[in-house]
C-alpha cells in the first residue's frame, strides 16, 4: 500500500472507533420536570380535576411527583406507571391502548411489570429524542388525564428545543 492509502485507512479507523465510544444522551432537568408537573396539575385543577402528575426521565426513573390536595391515593401509582409506560415505549399510553385493543400480538404488553396501558401518559421529546414522560391520574377519564399532560408539555415547549 502507498503511504497516502495507509493514512486514509488510519483516519477511517480513528473515525469509526470514536463513534463506538461513550453514548451521549439528552436528559430532563429537575427544573423542567417540576414545571411540567406543576403546569399539568394546575391545568387539571382549572377543570375541577384533582390529579397526580408524575414526570420520569428517559429510563423511567421518577424525577417529580406532584399530587393535588384532594387527589386520591391510587393516583400516585397510576400517574407513575403511565409515565413509565410512555417513556419505555416512546409513545403515548393512549396509542399503546389502541395498539393492544387492535393487535392480538400486543395483548400481553399490559403484563410487563410497571406498565399501565390506560390513557394519560405522554412522552417528553426534544426533537425526535424521548427524554422522559409525564403521566396523570385522577381525572374522570384517561383522555382527560392526557389533555392535562399535554397542557403541561405545552407550558415548557420552548425549553424542549
Amino acid at each position: 500500500m502507498k503511504p497516502l492509502q495507509l493514512l486514509a485507512l488510519g483516519s477511517l479507523a480513528v473515525c469509526l472507533s470514536s463513534q463506538a465510544g461513550v453514548a451521549i444522551e439528552k436528559n430532563m432537568s429537575l427544573e423542567i420536570a417540576s414545571e411540567i408537573a406543576s403546569a399539568t396539575v394546575k391545568d387539571c385543577a382549572t377543570k375541577g380535576y384533582n390529579v397526580t402528575a408524575a414526570v420520569v426521565d428517559r429510563a423511567g426513573g421518577v424525577r417529580v411527583i406532584l399530587r393535588a390536595d384532594k387527589a386520591g391515593p391510587h393516583t400516585l401509582d397510576s400517574a407513575r406507571r403511565k409515565a413509565y409506560t410512555a417513556a419505555s415505549t416512546k409513545r403515548s399510553t393512549s396509542e399503546m391502548l389502541e395498539n393492544v385493543q387492535k393487535n392480538p400480538a400486543a395483548q400481553h404488553l399490559p403484563m410487563i411489570d410497571g406498565f399501565l396501558v390506560v390513557a394519560g401518559g405522554v412522552p417528553v421529546k426534544v426533537g425526535d429524542d424521548v427524554i422522559g414522560a409525564v403521566g396523570v391520574g385522577g381525572a374522570p377519564g384517561g383522555n382527560l388525564d392526557e389533555q392535562c399532560a399535554n397542557a403541561g408539555l405545552a407550558a415548557v415547549k420552548d425549553q424542549l428545543k
